[in-house]
């Protein structure tokens, strides 16, 4: 199969961030009664954005007690920066077609960044930037998926989470790995440097993140080991291989991570 052109040289458009989430994150750091107040009027705005981020948390994923039926509500129960994290969520699946495929890819996306985004702060970590790391980590496929169709729901189909093999596949089919889209589409939306690191280099053999900072490695290593829970794989011993490419001992990210997986996996026992 010849790889697409438009592939193989990055040509393909990528979605723009929507303005929204642009003006969210100026309100971030202004930890005032005001601010949050601005910030659920600058959701509710947007009437798709506010309907899809409240049904979002109302999910089984959130568990909480009392239904939420505002984004003011939201942003009581969980904080500014879960609220604005699942805005992106919402904002990123609004941005593709919806498909079976999509709609998989998208659940796993989710699950990914609550459980980076609520591990981050034991490892010393910003909360915000593990959400969209994990959240994002899965977005070039998203791009390959709404290109190819069902070419490249086969590649997922046949390589599954294997990236090595996926990564290889996805080079002779289509010239590129979906990493490279991922953190292309991460850096059009503007977000963190180490968002866009974590989703180009989590693919890559772990010797690779030995030269980057130690908060990257973090990083790289939470969202490795998530990636393990999500898909029932050894944790303990991805862990234990990661300690040093990660700098992070295996018992302190084990202890950071299994408590917010053990939470969420009690309300998706599926």
């Amino acid at each position: 199969m010849t790889p697409p052109a438009d592939l193989r040289r990055l040509e393909v458009d990528l979605p723009a961030c929507p303005r929204v989430l642009v003006e969210l994150l100026s309100l971030l750091d202004e930890a005032s009664p005001a601010s949050v107040a601005a910030m659920a009027a600058l959701i509710e705005s947007d009437m798709a954005l506010a309907a899809g981020l409240v049904q979002t948390v109302n999910s089984a994923m959130f568990g909480l007690l009392r239904r939420v039926e505002t984004v003011g509500e939201a942003l009581r129960y969980l904080g500014t920066r879960e609220v604005v994290a699942i805005a992106y969520q919402t904002a990123l699946r609004a941005a593709f077609p919806a498909t079976p495929a999509m709609e998989g890819l998208w659940r796993d996306a989710g699950r990914a960044g609550l459980l980076m985004g609520r591990s981050a702060k034991a490892l010393g970590l910003d909360p915000l930037q593990a959400h969209t790391a994990g959240l994002f980590a899965r977005s070039g496929q998203a791009v390959l998926l709404a290109r190819l169709g069902a070419r490249y729901e086969a590649l997922m189909a046949t390589f599954g989470h294997d990236l090595p093999a996926l990564c290889a596949a996805e080079a002779l089919a289509c010239g590129v790995h979906h990493a490279a889209y991922g953190s292309a589409l991460c850096a059009r939306w503007g977000l963190a440097a180490p968002v866009v690191q974590h989703v180009r280099d989590r693919v890559r053999p772990s010797a690779d993140w030995l030269g980057h900072p130690r908060a990257l490695r973090r990083l790289l290593a939470l969202g490795a080991v998530t990636e393990a829970l999500l898909q029932d794989d050894d944790s303990a011993a991805m862990a234990d291989a990661l300690a040093q490419a990660g700098d992070c001992p295996a018992p302190e990210l084990l202890a950071a991570v299994q408590p917010t997986w053990l939470a969420l996996k009690a309300l998706q026992p599926d």
